[in-house]
């Protein structure tokens, strides 16, 4: 998957903690500790920011993702 859109990843924040997100691969991942979400990139590009279509990362996975 492309990159998103530098200036579109800077307004984007997790919509649960409201803290900045990173895309790892077709993921966005909120740069939270204690709640470790990530939201998923559709085919076009599009991510799904809803809080229900979340899911938490392990601690070992969230820091390797971040790293």
């Amino acid at each position: 998957m492309e990159p998103l859109a530098p200036e579109f990843l800077e307004i984007l924040v997790c919509p649960v903690s409201h803290k900045p997100l990173k895309q790892v691969g077709d993921w966005l991942v909120s740069t939270d500790a204690e709640t470790r979400l990530r939201y998923p990139i559709l085919e076009d590009g599009i991510p799904v920011m809803l809080a229900e279509e979340a899911e938490t990362m392990s601690k070992d996975d969230w820091k390797a993702a971040l790293a």
